[in-house]
């Protein structure tokens, strides 16, 4: 058969744009599957992106970023394990950050509050600046395991202060739940102002955070499990004298917790709750982190369903202001407007669209701090809201 040369022209471009169409779609694909993995394996962890450039006995100078340059109190966390920790030295730790004291476009110089003085190399700005557990912050506490559906996981039983054991503040337990990636550490920061309420309070572990049981896949589920672990929990405290529970979490914790309150026979026994920085709306928060890895949209909804099929979640169950949860007790909502990991408009509308969601929702916005660092900003107005909040919510002690 006889072909034109502009018929063969044709022919290859059409080739052509065929084997391009392939290529984009074929590493659209692969963007997407590799955004998916990411989201779900527990093993991918924040590295140190900082870098220490001095120390002095009362400061620490920093390379300028958006994040050291935050204001409040944030802990720096560095790595010194031999041959190959990032900081090279011998041992890592962690160091209390205040205030800024100056800073221009290439460094930032914040005044150091506790800790070791950090050595120079790379170090990570850490939300959390208390380590290990609740004896950091002056309070006793009893290592104990809580018997999930995999299995035995860790939690801190911290007592209230008459030492009453089941019995705190009308027999309420706080019961903590971690973030994506974070540990029980993340509860530090409050259990001082809530120990000061009366409360008994459990901190807890949940599959894949380190601590738990792996999950049977070994991924994160994102909150469609996990709130298995935290029904235990709360029976771990009803077994134990407790009367209500309120439920404190952050970021991905409210995910789990909001399906606690959707799916527990255990839920109605909730009678607060605390979530700060809440991821309620997994679409939009995978949105948000899509643009900031520079992201077309269309790449974050290939992602969202490659994620729906590989663990199986559905994702409407997870917009919690167009689902509201099964049982919705007062709820204490706490974001900040430079939330770049889990957007504050999610949070915004949740508490614009409560009134008619029959759910009794207070919205505390805090401005200027990244992720989970509304405590960090102030953390004296950040505990005289949630404690005031808890106060008017569970009643006099």
């Amino acid at each position: 058969m006889h072909m034109s040369s502009t018929g063969a022209v044709a022919l290859r471009r059409t080739a052509s744009a065929v084997a391009v169409t392939g290529t984009v779609a074929g590493a659209a694909l692969g963007i997407g599957w590799h955004y998916s993995s990411v989201l779900l394996d527990p093993r991918s962890r924040t590295g140190f992106p900082e870098r220490v450039l001095a120390t002095t006995v009362g400061s620490v100078v920093l390379s300028r970023s958006r994040l050291c340059a935050q204001p409040g109190v944030w802990g720096l966390r560095w790595d010194g394990r031999p041959g190959g920790g990032p900081s090279g030295g011998t041992s890592g730790g962690l160091a209390v950050l205040g205030p800024v004291l100056e800073q221009d476009r290439d460094r930032v110089v914040r005044r150091r509050l506790d800790g070791p003085r950090p050595p120079v190399g790379p170090a990570v700005i850490d939300a959390g600046p208390f380590d290990p557990d609740p004896g950091a912050r002056g309070l006793a506490f009893t290592e104990v395991v809580v018997d999930t559906p995999l299995g035995p996981a860790p939690a801190w039983d911290v007592p209230p202060p008459n030492g009453a054991r089941g019995r705190g503040r009308g027999g309420v337990w706080a019961i903590h739940v971690h973030g994506r990636g974070g540990s029980r550490r993340e509860a530090l920061r409050i259990l001082p102002a809530l120990h000061g309420l009366g409360l008994h309070q459990l901190v807890i572990s949940y599959r894949n955070d380190g601590n738990a049981p792996q999950g049977p896949d070994g991924r994160y589920h994102l909150g469609d499990t996990e709130w298995e672990d935290l029904d235990a929990a709360v029976g771990y405290a009803l077994d134990r004298g407790a009367e209500k529970v309120v439920l404190v979490a952050w970021s991905m914790g409210a995910a789990v917790s909001g399906a606690f309150l959707d799916r527990s026979p255990r839920a109605s026994q909730v009678a607060a709750v605390v979530w700060d920085a809440p991821l309620l709306d997994w679409r939009a928060t995978l949105r948000r982190q899509a643009a900031n890895r520079y992201l077309p949209p269309p790449l974050a909804g290939l992602a969202s369903r490659f994620t729906s099929r590989r663990i199986g979640i559905d994702f409407d169950r997870f917009d919690l202001a167009r689902r509201p949860p099964a049982v919705r007790p007062p709820t204490l909502l706490v974001h900040s407007d430079a939330d770049s990991a889990v957007p504050a408009s999610v949070s915004r509308a949740l508490a614009a669209a409560a009134p008619g969601l029959d759910w009794p929702v207070r919205y505390l916005e805090v401005a200027g701090v990244e992720h989970t660092g509304s405590w960090n900003a102030d953390p004296q107005a950040y505990e005289n809201a949630v404690s005031g909040f808890l106060r008017e919510t569970l009643g006099p002690a």
